[in-house]
């Protein structure tokens, strides 16, 4: 199964990324990512075993019980790859609290033999794909307002010729008394 462990964006803040993206199409063509696809991933496991997802669920079990609820604070737009086949994406500040819950999950996963993509964490969200930008550049747009968020989940991915479906199939609550 095709699996990425991911915190999950709260209603407020995915509603304020509905209004950004709907503000970027009037500059960048590209495949709009839609709402109930927003997630900010900590860690991309790619094909997963069984035993695998076994270990990651003990993982997130784990990450509730030392962590609280974190702070996401959009903080710039983005983009990988070049300007008329990028990805877009709406970046995050590296919050001590997040960047030391996405150490503490790929650590334990590294620990447990469970391969994930170990490119640096970049705490971000992905707005849209294959998108093409006017010149290379992006708009001058206000970011959404901070939101917390306490949910890490394993999830499945699905790649369909409409694009990905990703489906929670186990979620915590991070709830650790700090």
């Amino acid at each position: 199964m095709r699996a990425f462990i991911a915190l999950d964006i709260p209603q407020a803040l995915r509603e304020d990324v509905v209004a950004l993206a709907r503000q970027l199409k009037t500059a960048v063509k590209g495949r709009f990512v839609p709402r109930e696809n927003y997630h900010l991933t900590i860690a991309f496991l790619g094909d997963a075993s069984e035993r695998d997802l076994a270990e990651a669920m003990t993982v997130l079990d784990e990450a509730a019980s030392r962590f609280d609820t974190i702070e996401l604070s959009p903080d710039g737009l983005g983009k990988f790859g070049h300007a008329n086949d990028a990805t877009l994406w709406l970046g995050f500040t590296q919050d001590p609290k997040l960047m030391e819950l996405a150490a503490f999950v790929r650590a334990e996963l590294d620990d447990a033999s469970v391969s994930f993509d170990a490119k640096p964490f970049l705490p971000h969200l992905t707005i849209a794909r294959r998108a093409a930008l006017d010149h290379g550049m992006l708009p001058a747009l206000p970011f959404p307002a901070p939101a917390h968020t306490g949910e890490l989940s394993l999830f499945k991915s699905t790649l369909t010729s409409d694009g990905a479906i990703y489906e929670p199939v186990y979620t915590v609550q991070l709830c650790a008394d700090v």
